[in-house]
């Protein structure tokens, strides 16, 4: 990839050069521990630590550089590499970013949702990447870090990139637009996450539509259709595809894998290799993305979906689990239930549900933790173990036959007992539970 000198980064930034450099970096990152040759070290300051404080070791690892508040330790402890100081290495980063987006001059998707929206970058990806040279951000890079990273990781000769945009709060949405200025902005859906910092799903609806508000005319938005939380956003100066029941993309027909997707009347035979009925709502949004930038989906279409999101992992004895255990939300967890049923009745076994806390959900927690154990409940579940204190609302709602626990491993122990050969197991709480040792407590143990 083509980069910058340090002179240039200097009047780029706003920074101040206090060492040059031959060259310019090979790439960039934030990890001092995991810094490669050539690459410039940004210095993001953390509540605890400033990541600049460890510029003099990333020289020693090869860094070519390091940008930070204070470079002065670097500059005493090393005799090479480019040295600039910004106050802000988080806007150093930014107006990198912005800048190296305008220097591949490609197509960008910007994804965000409040449920979804790392598949649907998925599945975009997997669609356009069939005609167009792509680049997608990894995993979840989707803050105002992560995401421009990413698009200063995109190669030479990129012509489309698919971003995801993460919302906690007022003004992120907007602050990420600016950055990487989309031409499509994809709203997968608004639901009832990070009610603790937003306080109503009406202001979650706000904030994640800053991205129909900071998309330049003349693009085009893709949201939900008949969605009464987004239609008041909606801007007449830039083009709105709907995807979804009677929206312009809407599904057909559908035989198992294959379906027909209708595509403001034009209509796609694709065969797919997922089941879950919420990833193919998520398809129609990424195939209205796609045609958006005049790119048709593939007769046949592969999706390489990031990790803990509805992976399944084959055990012995013919077990199944659904780790699904990334985040949670009110949404998700009503859409990995009906995953799960569905697995299972295609399999013939029973449906064991792990579940665990969903946090940052305010005072509708209690309320919104019954009623995804009412859901377990319509859903037929056979077993559900619930992980958490407040979880327990789950367990108290699906009703006496639940189990509960406080940690991952003691699910994990309990399973271990209670499984039965061909059953299906869905793993899911909110990031910060840890169930990931579930899935991999359980491979050792069967």
């Amino acid at each position: 990839m083509s980069g910058w000198t340090a002179s240039q980064l200097a009047e780029l930034t706003g920074a101040k050069l206090l060492r040059d450099a031959e060259g310019c970096a090979s790439g960039y990152t934030i990890d001092s521990r995991a810094v490669a040759p050539g690459q410039l070290l940004i210095g993001i300051p953390g509540e605890r630590v400033d990541g600049g404080s460890f510029g003099s070791e990333a020289l020693a690892a090869g860094a070519w550089g390091v940008i930070a508040r204070d470079c002065s330790a670097a500059a005493e402890q090393t005799a090479e590499g480019a040295l600039l100081e910004h106050p802000s290495p988080v806007e150093a980063l930014a107006l990198m970013a912005s800048q190296r987006r305008h220097d591949l001059g490609c197509k960008v998707v910007m994804i965000t949702g409040s449920t979804g929206k790392t598949s649907t970058k998925d599945i975009a990806a997997a669609i356009i990447s069939a005609s167009r040279k792509t680049y997608a951000s990894h995993e979840n890079r989707n803050t105002e870090i992560g995401m421009p990273l990413e698009i200063l990781s995109a190669p030479d000769g990129t012509e489309v990139m698919v971003l995801e945009a993460a919302m906690r709060g007022l003004g992120q949405i907007a602050e990420l637009a600016n950055i990487a200025e989309p031409d499509v902005g994809v709203i997968v859906n608004v639901g009832p996450v990070h009610l603790e910092l937003l306080g109503s799903i009406e202001a979650i609806a706000v904030a994640k539509t800053e991205l129909i508000r900071e998309l330049p005319a003349e693009s085009v938005s893709v949201v939900p259709a008949f969605d009464a939380l987004i239609e008041p956003h909606i801007r007449s100066d830039v083009k709105t595809l709907s995807f979804g029941p009677g929206g312009d993309v809407r599904l057909a027909e559908e035989n198992g894998r294959n379906l027909v997707v209708d595509v403001s009347g034009d209509r796609f035979e694709i065969e797919v290799d997922f089941d879950q009925p919420h990833n193919r709502l998520n398809l129609l949004a990424a195939i209205a993305a796609a045609s958006a930038i005049g790119v048709a989906p593939p007769s046949r279409l592969t999706v390489g979906f990031s990790a803990l999101r509805g992976e399944r992992r084959v055990l012995p004895r013919g077990i199944v689990v659904i780790d699904d255990c990334y985040n949670a939300n009110p949404m998700s967890m009503r859409a990995a239930l009906e995953d799960l049923a569905g697995e299972a009745a295609r399999r013939d076994g029973r449906s064991v549900a792990v579940l665990g806390d969903m946090l940052e959900l305010g005072d509708e927690g209690p309320e919104l933790h019954r009623q995804v154990g009412l859901a377990a409940l319509e859903l037929s579940v056979d077993e559900l173990i619930t992980v958490g204190p407040l979880a327990a609302d789950i367990a108290g709602a699906f009703g006496p036959t639940a189990r509960q626990v406080d940690t991952g491993a003691d699910a994990a122990l309990l399973l271990a007992d209670l499984l039965q050969p061909g059953d299906t197991i869905l793993v899911k709480a909110s990031r910060g539970v840890g169930l990931e040792v579930v899935a991999a407590d359980l491979e050792v143990r069967l």
